[in-house]
């Protein structure tokens, strides 16, 4: 058998479909380390009639097929921050993000995460994992700085809860780290559920 080329997975290995930092993070908290990144492009755009929940669905899905690696796990996420049936952008302009945090200022939205796995063999599953977030209602001069800390660029419906925008959160019911970008109870269970070791991966703390 011929070696593997570089930074091709290891047989029954993790390919995390994501370059976020912060689902890496995660998955280190439940004790998993990806063999491979792959950082996916694909177009995000929502589909005409499509709603928040089949968009998140269908992105966490193509972005684990367009990073399908032979003979190995793949991990793939999408979330997407919804105000009824309006999906925010993931902010990448100054003004985009002002106009997220005014609409979400003294109400509820969703955010729904959806993970996907695909197994060595081909075979598929996937979960959605939807989350009700309540900000308090925002000043102008809160809006003002949280978009100078510049924390809010790239993140879906302009901000990260990780991080200041912690601040502006009054309630939430459901999971935190799948506002965070993976619920991993889902994660998890999707993973073992399709025979990738996750739990027998542990190791005694030192």
């Amino acid at each position: 058998m011929s070696p593997a080329p570089p930074g091709a997975p290891s047989p029954g290995g993790l390919v995390l479909a994501s370059a976020s930092p912060r689902r890496r993070a995660l998955l280190a908290q439940i004790g998993i380390e990806p063999a491979t990144i792959i950082a996916t492009d694909i177009d995000e755009a929502p589909l005409r009639d499509e709603r928040p929940r089949q968009l998140a669905l269908r992105l966490a899905i193509e972005k684990g097929r367009a990073a399908n690696t032979a003979n190995a796990f793949v991990l793939s996420a999408d979330t997407v921050v919804a105000c009824g049936r309006r999906c925010l952008p993931k902010a990448e302009t100054r003004d985009e993000a002002a106009a997220c945090l005014r609409r979400l200022s003294g109400r509820s939205h969703d955010v729904l995460t959806a993970v996907a796995v695909i197994a060595p063999d081909g075979r598929c599953a996937s979960r959605l994992v939807e989350t009700r977030v309540t900000f308090k209602r925002l000043s102008e001069t809160e809006v003002a700085a949280y978009l100078e800390s510049g924390e809010w660029r790239g993140k879906a419906g302009g901000y990260a809860i990780q991080g200041l925008a912690a601040a502006f959160v009054s309630d939430l019911s459901g999971s935190y780290s799948a506002v965070v970008g993976l619920p991993l109870h889902e994660t998890a269970n999707l993973l073992e559920g399709l025979g990738y070791p996750v739990v027998r991966g542990w190791r005694p703390a030192p």
